[in-house]
């Protein structure tokens, strides 16, 4: 029995390693991995050690990505909360106080660097994706990715990026307001294209979405939770460029300008062991980052 056993082991170590699979035509390579700066990455820490890791795009939001950048310089988001979760609709965080006419504020100041009204940002200067979706949709008459991982669309008048699940805008109250940035909200059921071109979008969000989208949903008017117990504390927000070296985390978006992001699309487009219809929404297209290593 012993001997037997002996044998089996020797046999199944003898065994050859079952070779990898080959990659797909639409699996990335090393190359297709781009690096996304420090000062480009906000990392909110919820209480329970929940981290919440946005990709900020200062390139088509620069005012207000410079006002989140601030506030999140001057600690303006410690001790503030998620305080609005809306079933099928949004998470947002920042100040819960509202101020009333006639009575002291009990809203947090701003740093006074922010800029309280930057200009308007709800467009960006061009349509130029770098993968073209094949068909319009119902919010514009042409859509895609850029290079560097941002779903855009046009009406082939102005252009702009898109409201997809996890995007990060800012919240702000009625025109001409455009919102500061203090005030942000990130789409937790579904995509929200109807917002697009109304609200600025900062950032999206690349690590920890569960942590928002999980929460518990309020029944109260607009998802804004009625009592401060429901609410979800943030603990700190802080760029990526300021936390400490040795603690920051390190961040790679995949591009997309090139065969193997297209062959992914095609998969989508045509998925095997399904009904194609023949298309699909700019925010059906998965964007991927990942953590990786200090380099």
């Amino acid at each position: 029995m012993i001997i037997s056993l002996i044998a089996l082991l020797a046999a199944a170590q003898a065994a050859p390693a079952t070779p990898p699979a080959p990659p797909l035509p639409s699996d990335p390579i090393a190359g297709d991995w781009r690096l996304i700066p420090d000062d480009e990455l906000l990392v909110m820490t919820l209480a329970g050690n929940r981290t919440v890791v946005i990709r900020l795009a200062p390139h088509s939001a620069p005012e207000h990505v410079a006002n989140v950048r601030r506030l999140a310089q001057a600690k303006w988001w410690d001790g503030q909360s998620v305080y609005r979760v809306q079933e099928g609709w949004v998470a947002q965080w920042g100040d819960p106080n509202d101020d009333e006419p006639g009575k002291p504020s009990l809203r947090k100041p701003m740093p006074g660097d922010v800029v309280k009204v930057p200009a308007a940002e709800y467009d960006i200067a061009t349509f130029a994706p770098a993968q073209r979706l094949s068909r319009a949709d119902a919010y514009s008459t042409a859509s895609g990715i850029t290079a560097d991982g941002w779903p855009v669309a046009t009406d082939g008048k102005a252009s702009w990026v898109t409201h997809c699940y996890g995007t990060v805008g800012v919240a702000r109250d009625s025109s001409p307001d455009t919102g500061s940035g203090s005030e942000l909200f990130t789409p937790i059921g579904q995509a929200a294209r109807r917002l697009d071109r109304n609200y600025t979008i900062v950032g999206r969000i690349i690590e920890g979405m569960q942590y928002l989208s999980a929460l518990t949903r309020s029944d109260a008017p607009l998802g804004v939770y009625a009592t401060a117990p429901e609410r979800t504390p943030i603990v700190s927000a802080r760029l990526a460029s300021d936390i400490p070296a040795a603690e920051r985390p390190h961040f790679e978006y995949r591009a997309t300008d090139n065969a193997r992001f297209t062959a992914m699309i095609d998969l989508r487009l045509h998925p095997k062991g399904l009904v194609a219809l023949g298309g699909i929404d700019v925010c059906d297209v998965p964007l991927a980052a990942r953590r990786v290593a200090a380099k």
